[in-house]
């Protein structure tokens, strides 16, 4: 596993909260710090106590459903739109971009991520998860 760059080593980033006891996110997240050529982003679990007390806006439901992007003026980018964020923000994914940008196709887009998103702790987990905790909705 690599270790990803935090929120103390880069306070100036955009930051990236991702699920950090799910495998599959854990892996793309890896892969979008290795397309950040210019410690432009910072990674943090939303299971790290930190995220609740400095993001308090953003609920446990809200980002276990998605990843968010975090950008330099506070607004948040959730699930497909935090990626298309970061296609326009890491030159490695501009070729992404137009896809990602086409007129309309936001939506679709989203559809796409939130069905991956619900099956993501089926292509494992890196931790049992207690109660509720880890709850992940599978339709």
């Amino acid at each position: 596993m690599t270790t990803l760059p935090t929120v103390d080593e880069l306070p100036e980033a955009d930051v990236v909260i991702f699920d950090g006891h799910c495998r599959f996110c854990t892996g793309q997240v890896e892969r979008i710090n290795r397309c950040d050529g210019g410690d432009r982003l910072a990674f943090i679990s939303l299971h790290d106590p930190v995220v609740a007390k400095r993001w308090p806006d953003l609920t446990h439901e809200q980002l276990m459903d998605a990843m968010y992007v975090i950008d330099q003026d506070g607004e948040r980018h959730g699930g497909a739109a935090a990626f298309r964020y970061l296609t326009r923000r890491l030159p490695k994914l501009w070729l992404l971009a137009p896809m990602m940008h086409i007129p309309f196709s936001l939506r679709f887009w989203q559809a796409g991520y939130r069905w991956i998103a619900r099956q993501r702790y089926r292509w494992g987990k890196t931790e049992e998860c207690e109660g509720e905790k880890c709850k992940v909705h599978f339709e």
